[in-house]
């Protein structure tokens, strides 16, 4: 499961080797230019406002320094995305009627346009500082510690000053001082990404709509339950057709094939024969677009068995290897399984491969498969290959499906989603 925030990114064992104290790093580091900026231009408003306003000249400039929160908040907003993936949509509603005079006066009266004040304010006098004094104590003092062996050299190999105030004399005490500077940068990307955090659940609190999080969350539990609904009515469409249809086509058939055997040899054998066929190939066809729908191995046996089952009908041979030994809930396994079957049918029509191979597993509450192939590459959703789709439906059980295709090959797709374990009765 990728991590949407850096809160989740600190939770997990590889957060020093992934990218998140980069952008921890690069959140921080870009609050102070930003927070330079708003305090140079507030202070400028305010003051040739304040003095302009004895002759009533500088009541507009007051007017916009009031308003400059507002692309403070918005670049707030788009900031944030590096440490928090979360949505930051706009709090500020379309004014009633078009002109600069109601979108001014829609926005005085909004909330909003006063906690955008209130952080821009805070940007400026408090925040980039910390974020300045953060990485200057995380990142650049672990890093002229780091740094101790290179000085030394450069000062030929006798002795060198470190952070200005300590002397180290002699190889070893310099590399003593560089581990020692390892230690506290692995450190510092802890504390960065912890400050980080907080940085952007302040500015979340005072930037983002406070029924965000509900409207996202309503839109999610809908999406759930249409998937709910159309399980419902695939089942419903899978049963009509198995204990319908297909039984009427096997009587028929059967019927058929008595009919052809007590027929004299003639034209009217000949048209039985044929009608004994097509009945045939028709069963066939509906077994098969039952399958499709949904395959009975997938609801009797599980999400493994159907993948053997869809690997051993590949046209191109695959190599299983999965470690999959619960039930998952119907949504994640019929998603997991299309998603798949999806990824087998592109590489049987497309890549020209001479074998694939199918792995993966569930652990710590995450489903994995990958699918990779020796093919020519070059593949992309956007080119109609039916990915697109499924992402989508793997995106409603909260799932991800990552594709990458470098022209020569090799292929590899992957699908992860985040789930429990199915309860078993008994």
């Amino acid at each position: 499961m990728r991590d949407r925030t850096v809160w989740q990114a600190l939770a997990r064992g590889r957060f020093l080797v992934s990218a998140w104290p980069w952008r921890a790093a690069a959140y921080l580091a870009a609050g102070v230019p930003a927070g330079v900026l708003t305090l140079v231009v507030l202070a400028l408003l305010l003051a040739v406002g304040g003095v302009l306003s004895l002759a009533l000249v500088g009541l507009p400039v007051l007017a916009l320094a009031a308003l400059s929160g507002l692309p403070v908040g918005a670049l707030e907003r788009r900031r944030m995305r590096l440490v928090d993936a979360g949505p930051a949509p706009s709090p500020h509603r379309e004014p009633p009627a078009p002109g600069p005079g109601s979108w001014a006066l829609a926005r005085a009266r909004e909330g909003a346009t006063w906690r955008e004040l209130g952080y821009a304010a805070l940007l400026a006098l408090v925040l980039w500082p910390l974020d300045a004094l953060v990485l200057a104590g995380a990142v650049l003092v672990p890093g002229a510690l780091l740094a101790a062996p290179a000085m030394l050299a450069l000062n030929g190999g006798t002795s060198t000053k470190v952070l200005k105030s300590w002397t180290v004399h002699g190889w070893p005490p310099a590399v003593g001082v560089a581990l020692l500077g390892l230690l506290g940068l692995a450190a510092g990307g802890y504390v960065v990404g912890a400050a980080a955090g907080v940085r952007a659940a302040a500015a979340r609190a005072l930037l983002v709509p406070a029924d965000a999080k509900a409207r996202v969350t309503e839109l999610t539990r809908s999406r759930v339950r249409l998937v709910d609904a159309f399980e419902a009515e695939r089942r419903r469409i899978e049963r009509d057709l198995h204990d319908g249809a297909q039984q009427r086509l096997v009587a028929l058939t059967m019927t058929l094939g008595l009919a052809r055997l007590d027929a004299p040899p003639g034209p009217l054998a000949e048209q039985l024969a044929k009608a004994h066929e097509q009945a045939g190939a028709a069963l066939e066809e509906l077994r098969d677009l039952i399958h499709g729908i949904h395959p009975r191995v997938l609801a009797d046996y599980g999400l493994a068995a159907a993948l053997a089952d869809a690997a051993e009908r590949s046209p191109v041979p695959v190599d299983v290897r999965l470690d999959l030994d619960v039930r998952l809930p119907p949504p994640v396994e019929a998603a997991a399984y299309y998603a798949v079957c999806e990824a087998l049918a592109n590489v049987a029509r497309h890549s020209h491969a001479g074998r694939a191979e199918l792995t993966g597993g569930y652990a710590r509450g995450l489903l994995s498969l990958d699918v990779r192939d020796d093919g020519r590459g070059g593949a992309a959703p956007e080119r109609g290959s039916g990915l697109a789709g499924l992402a989508d439906r793997v995106a409603v059980v909260s799932g991800t499906l990552a594709l990458t295709s470098p022209p020569g090959g090799p292929t590899r797709l992957r699908v992860e989603i985040p789930c429990r374990p199915t309860p078993t009765a008994g």
